[in-house]
């Protein structure tokens, strides 16, 4: 990141009526324009916990983060360079009932539209850059994606150091700092259920997500590294169970698993094998990667990757 750069995050939020594909667009107050939710990242936020904070404080609804659908750069009245992410985000029916929004001094007015109006109406270049990849994505039938989240565990202390079991290794400071990081990140993305490796550093990691979601830690020898090592480990048959029940999930391994499950997230989809699936499973400890397959066709392949590393 540029020291010039001011760095935001928004969404394409999105629902349909009726059968009918609707985006959500807001009319700024200040400004009179009609644009895609977002705004600036907060200290201490990542781009994903920001996009999720500014589409609920500007249209009053909850989402869970899709697929990415862009970054849009644009040169401020300051001189200084705006970097914009966004991701789709399609609203629930629940989400919509439940929303928060009235008129205020920042959005005057939310509206959802049709694609063809939204392409017409919407004030700036830059979003309908944005709204055009969205397009491609809802004509390749891409739409609506579920999460399968690669995590590997915190920080741990070295085998060099520790005189136990290897599976009961610890995380350090810096690793339990890195679990508790990753909540807000992860809560972005909808994950609801936490697959991990028995060992100790993996667990710890994963306890801090389980309890925001309110659900325990699933334990799986079968993407152990103990398992992996003896030659037994089974991450086929972990992969094939989620994604074919296409729920969010994050599943927490080490770091010499996770190219095999990521493999095996490859052959699951259909997706063509290539150098990206390398990038994905080369994590650092406390990262991750998300995976976006298409909730009803899995097996057209994966939509997107895309890798948040630690903030600690």
């Amino acid at each position: 990141m540029t020291e010039t750069a001011v760095y935001a995050a928004g969404g394409v939020v999105w629902r349909r009526v009726e059968g009918k594909l609707r985006v959500l667009l807001i009319h700024r107050t200040k400004y009179r324009d009609l644009t895609l939710p977002k705004g600036k990242v907060d200290p201490g936020e990542t781009l994903a916990e920001t996009a999720v904070r500014e589409i609920r404080e500007e249209t009053g609804i909850r989402v869970a983060l899709g697929v990415p659908v862009g970054v849009s750069r644009y040169r401020m009245p300051n001189s200084r360079t705006k970097i914009v992410h966004y991701w789709a985000a399609e609203a629930t029916d629940a989400a919509v009932r439940t929303s928060s929004f009235v008129p205020n001094k920042e959005v005057a007015a939310v509206e959802w539209v049709s694609m063809k109006k939204a392409r017409k109406h919407l004030s700036y270049p830059v979003d309908i850059e944005i709204l055009d990849e969205f397009a491609r994505l809802v004509d390749e039938q891409a739409l609506p994606t579920f999460p399968i989240v690669v995590l590997r565990h915190g920080k741990a202390r070295s085998r060099d150091e520790w005189d136990g079991a290897d599976t009961d290794r610890p995380l350090t400071s810096r690793g339990r700092k890195q679990a508790e990081a990753i909540v807000g990140p992860l809560l972005a993305f909808g994950v609801r259920r936490i697959v991990s490796s028995p060992a100790e550093r993996c667990v710890r990691t994963a306890t801090p997500i389980a309890q925001a979601v309110g659900q325990r830690v699933q334990l799986c020898a079968d993407i152990s590294q103990d398992a992996w090592e003896q030659g037994r480990a089974d991450a086929r048959t972990v992969v094939g169970h989620r994604v074919r029940a296409r729920k969010p999930v994050v599943l927490t391994s080490h770091g010499p698993v996770l190219p095999d499950i990521m493999h095996e997230l490859a052959l699951a989809t259909g997706t063509m094998s290539g150098s990206y699936l390398g990038s994905a499973s080369t994590l650092e400890t406390g990262a991750f990667s998300v995976v976006h397959v298409p909730v009803e066709h899995p097996g057209a392949g994966i939509v997107a990757i895309e890798t948040h590393e630690p903030r600690v």
